[in-house]
């Protein structure tokens, strides 16, 4: 399991939940919470991360941390664009977003929140 993707505890909202048989146990406070309702919701609602474990969501804006070459084209996407209006998407790359080279699908360790 990626503990990327790990709920938090619904009783105290700590990050310190474990999976245990078929239950989450919370390291904190001991609560114990089963593992199918938190799999529903983290399917529900897409979780991306930028390089900082900020939650991005449909319609931040974003900044870029490093500097990144465009394939099939000869130019690079500067550190520090401002990107605005971005997407949260399922795959590889996370996030869709429209940047001075066109649309395209970018990694969100590479981005933080702005």
């Amino acid at each position: 399991m990626n503990t990327d993707n790990l709920p938090k505890c619904p009783a105290c909202q700590e990050d310190m939940a474990y999976p245990d048989g078929e239950n989450f146990i919370c390291g904190q406070c001991g609560h114990e919470s089963p593992m199918a309702a938190a799999t529903e919701k983290v399917e529900a609602g897409l979780i991306v991360k930028d390089a900082n474990g900020n939650l991005l969501a449909d319609g931040d804006t974003i900044t870029l941390i490093k500097d990144l070459k465009v394939k099939g084209a000869s130019t690079t996407l500067k550190v520090g664009t401002k990107i605005k209006g971005m997407r949260p998407v399922s795959g590889n790359h996370e996030v869709d977003c429209k940047t001075e080279a066109g649309n395209m699908l970018l990694k969100a360790c590479f981005l933080k929140k702005a």
